[in-house]
């Protein structure tokens, strides 16, 4: 989602509250808890679950394996659900052409560093670049590239845009600023 008027290009950037985050989130958590369930289900001699007979596996080594794997798949739906709550990746990209500043704006994760805020001239930006892999993981990134700074990414990674959709926010943006395209 963007916003523009003829000095201002605001471009909201989405993180992490996907639909699709959110069923990895469930699904893995469901997936551990059977796990971890199977395994204190052999451990203490009961079937805690009634759709497995949870009385044929044998505490070692089997019980102790699905116990790991349940408490691994827990930590890692925990871990997903905190970049879900914190929103991580979000934020929003600021190009002012009468203030002259281009701004970028991350949330990253609790702590020292949870705002990322990035502060640019634009006359400082040489180009708009846009770099295709092709392929069986195809990726479309659109980068600005800064004088003495390197490429700042502006589209996410796991964005999948076709080449029609980056072509035109690429154009687009680099009509605004008054920049080169490089394609890469």
């Amino acid at each position: 989602m963007s916003c523009r008027s003829e000095c201002i290009w605001v471009e909201l950037i989405a993180g992490s509250r996907k639909t699709s985050n959110f069923c990895w989130a469930f699904i893995i958590f469901l997936g551990s808890l059977g796990f971890l369930l199977v395994g204190i289900s052999s451990y203490l001699g009961r079937n805690l679950l009634s759709l497995f007979p949870s009385q044929q596996i044998l505490f070692f080594p089997q019980g102790i394996v699905m116990s790991f794997y349940g408490i691994a798949g827990v930590f890692i739906s925990s871990y997903l659900w905190c970049t879900i709550f914190w929103n991580v990746g979000s934020g929003y990209d600021r190009f002012d052409k009468k203030a002259g500043i281009v701004c970028i704006f991350r949330w990253g994760f609790p702590g020292k560093n949870r705002r990322i805020f990035l502060r640019f001239l634009i006359k400082d930006i040489q180009s708009i670049r846009i770099e295709v892999q092709e392929g069986i993981y195809t990726r479309r990134i659109l980068y600005m590239e800064i004088m003495g700074q390197g490429a700042i990414p502006l589209t996410r990674t796991d964005e999948n845009l076709t080449s029609r959709e980056i072509e035109q926010k690429a154009a687009e943006l680099a009509s605004f600023l008054r920049v080169p395209i490089e394609v890469l």
